[in-house]
């Protein structure tokens, strides 16, 4: 009679998950730039380990839904998921900047921005516990139309940047 490789494959898949190491989502670098409309081309790369990159091939975690999904209930503007993949997220926030023209010289103004609520998030989900996420980009940079732009390193959260542009 013969065993079933069923229940043994089961078996080894579980105990690799309580064994293996769960490297989380690692935020590498977000990319802000503002349009002259005052919309704003948002592009997140990060990195997901295995489990989170089952959950994304499961379709129980879509990142690109959940940026955009964060994106308006924080900022209560539209936005649209241009590239949604494992490794990176693109979205246009419409509206994003607020902008002043004041006797033909135009002042944008960005919202401050902060990953810090993004545990909440990721916490309804059944992986949560596995899981120790690192939401701070490596490398964040705000850039305006006229190629003006400033970069953090490492931050959880970026202050609101105010910038009159060149004409």
């Amino acid at each position: 009679m013969k065993r079933s490789l069923i229940p043994a494959g089961i078996l080894l898949l579980v105990i690799c998950f309580f064994i293996c190491p769960a490297q989380a989502f690692t935020a590498k670098s977000l990319d802000i730039a503002v349009q002259q409309n005052d919309d704003a081309v948002i592009t997140f790369t990060y990195q997901l380990s295995w489990l989170e990159n089952f959950a994304v091939f499961m379709h129980i975690a879509d990142p690109g839904q959940e940026l955009q999904t964060a994106l308006e209930n924080n900022y209560k503007k539209p936005v649209d998921v241009l590239v949604a993949n494992p490794g990176e997220s693109q979205v246009v926030v419409h509206g994003f900047a607020s902008v002043q023209d004041h006797d033909g010289t135009v002042t944008m103004k960005t919202p401050a921005l902060s990953f810090a609520d993004a545990q909440k998030v990721l916490n309804q989900y059944w992986f949560a516990p596995l899981v120790n996420p690192d939401f701070s980009p490596e490398i964040t940079r705000v850039t305006f139309p006229d190629g003006y732009s400033e970069e953090f390193s490492n931050q959880i959260s970026i202050p609101s940047i105010s910038h009159t542009l060149n004409s």
